[in-house]
């Protein structure tokens, strides 16, 4: 079976993390789009959850997915059966296209590849001049980890926990370093945010009255302190 079938029921409805996907992964896009408003063509990198895949396929006029996961593919189409895009299947190594666009988007994506700068410097020729790399990937120094490091449920504040390794990262970012490996692989960052500014574990956030409200407030709140979210959006384009 291929491994990233192998971590796929963690992207069912059902999962234990499915609260804060749902939330996360409903909201980046449409920052994303905020910024680039609507393009002609858009390249996409996973399908995941695939909440993400309404939101640009409506931003754009060409879409294009790319997933190296069968199992979610077949999900996907379940879902999605009238979505209009093109889906590639096969790993974002092996991709490759005569095809320039105007926009690429590395959602939640760097965190599981073995060499994210390959995938950087390889996609960066994809761009049309102009075009714009959107990356969002979780953040290591987030407040809950930092939190958890000072409570000694952490070791250090990259190490993977047991939800990290059940959905198949190999890594943690942080703003610095995110940053520093796009800038080594060709890009100029033209803009950040940051993603769920989240002080306090979810099963205590829970017990707070108005919850939904809370969580949409630290959405918010969470846009102007980047370094202390839970995940880190850039915005590059090629230098």
């Amino acid at each position: 079976m291929n491994d990233l079938d192998a971590v796929s029921s963690e992207y069912r409805p059902n999962a234990a993390t499915a609260i804060e996907n749902d939330l996360i992964l409903n909201w980046y896009p449409k920052r994303m789009v905020e910024r680039f408003e609507h393009c002609e063509s858009l390249l996409e990198l996973g399908i995941g959850h695939g909440f993400t895949a309404r939101t640009f396929n409506a931003a754009c006029n060409s879409h294009v997915l790319v997933e190296g996961s069968q199992v979610v593919i077949d999900q996907f189409r379940e879902g999605h059966p009238d979505l209009q895009a093109n889906l590639v299947f096969g790993y974002f190594e092996d991709f490759d296209t005569e095809e320039k666009f105007d926009v690429i988007i590395m959602g939640f994506i760097l965190e599981h590849v073995e060499d994210p700068g390959l995938i950087l410097r390889r996609y960066r020729k994809f761009l049309k001049p102009g075009g714009k790399l959107f990356v969002a990937v979780p953040n290591a120094k987030s407040m809950n980890r930092r939190l958890g490091v000072e409570l000694g449920l952490i070791d250090d504040i990259y190490s993977l926990n047991a939800n990290d390794h059940a959905l198949g990262h190999r890594r943690q970012y942080c703003l610095d370093t995110l940053k520093t490996e796009l800038v080594e692989s060709g890009y100029c960052v033209t803009y950040e945010e940051g993603i769920y500014l989240k002080p306090l574990p979810l099963g205590v956030l829970k017990t707070v009255p108005d919850f939904e409200a809370n969580l949409q407030a630290m959405l918010r709140v969470g846009i102007e302190f980047p370094a202390l979210c839970v995940g880190l959006l850039i915005e590059a384009s090629a230098q």
